[in-house]
């Protein structure tokens, strides 16, 4: 495996003021030989306050064992705002499509995992990559910017009433417009430009609500977008991988931490589930 820690606005503009002396890092897990894979994108969640080691390579490792290249960014936080650590993804998946050949990586194969708030950072790069807002920033090219694939971790969604009002706060500032906080709520910029979607979430959540996940489904089915969602009966926030890596003894819970298993199969019927959309499609319309 090969491993480095990229500084992914290099030769790029990148506004240091906010946070003096950091930058925002792809730490790569590429798998060896030369046979062409899928790459994971992971975010991991903090309340776009910090990043959570414990989202970060416990999850990578996990979905480079199941034979996929992987990723994780450490994006811009407060007092970094919007959109900031948006354009940072944007940034990552460039820079991982102008590599794929190097790096033996299917461009069309490239998802994007969130946790928590790093969800909610997932979700926003999956309904806002074709904007111009975002693609006319130097460094990031409209065609790369978009993800095949996305999976949600007991995500922050909306800011409605079930928001984690600590990550919106932290994105946007604690007076943003109205106008702002709809634009972040990614259950109401939602279209078929969205790629297919695995979530999971637990109805036990106390920090964000199970109907953040529940919301983005909806208007997923609205937009005919496919997803899988799974909501586990027991649980609190921040689970990660649920076993032992990330995990105290009394918290473990095999059942929940099935949710790996579940997103790897998804990832692989991908290609037979566009197939069969899209022959749905031209079933409805004859």
């Amino acid at each position: 495996m090969v491993c480095n820690r990229i500084d992914i606005w290099s030769g790029h503009p990148y506004d240091e003021r906010p946070q003096p002396g950091f930058r925002p890092v792809l730490d790569t897990y590429l798998l060896d030989g030369a046979k062409k894979r899928g790459a994971v994108l992971v975010l991991p969640g903090g309340g776009y306050s910090f990043t959570s080691d414990r989202e970060g390579e416990p999850i990578a490792t996990r979905f480079a064992a199941a034979g996929h290249h992987a990723f994780v960014l450490w994006y811009s936080v407060a007092p970094h705002r919007h959109p900031q650590p948006i354009a940072d993804v944007a940034r990552a998946l460039c820079v991982i499509r102008e590599n794929a050949s190097a790096w033996n990586i299917d461009p069309d194969k490239i998802a994007v995992i969130g946790f928590s708030a790093g969800g909610h950072l997932a979700s926003s790069i999956a309904v806002h990559w074709d904007k111009e807002w975002l693609t006319g920033i130097p460094g990031i090219r409209a065609e790369w910017t978009k993800p095949n694939a996305l999976l949600l971790s007991y995500p922050v969604i909306s800011s409605g009433p079930f928001a984690h009002r600590g990550s919106f706060d932290c994105l946007l500032g604690g007076d943003a417009p109205q106008e702002a906080l709809t634009l972040m709520s990614s259950e109401k910029q939602v279209g078929a430009h969205v790629p297919p979607t695995f979530l999971w979430h637990t109805f036990a959540d106390g920090l964000v609500p199970v109907e953040n996940s529940l919301l983005f489904a909806q208007a997923l089915r609205k937009a005919g977008v496919p997803f899988e969602l799974h909501v586990y009966p027991d649980g609190f926030h921040g689970l990660s991988t649920v076993d032992a890596e990330t995990c105290t003894p009394d918290v473990i819970d095999p059942h929940v931490g099935g949710w790996m298993k579940l997103a790897v199969e998804w990832l692989e019927r991908l290609p037979h589930m566009a197939a069969a959309a899209a022959g749905e499609g031209e079933a409805h319309a004859v």
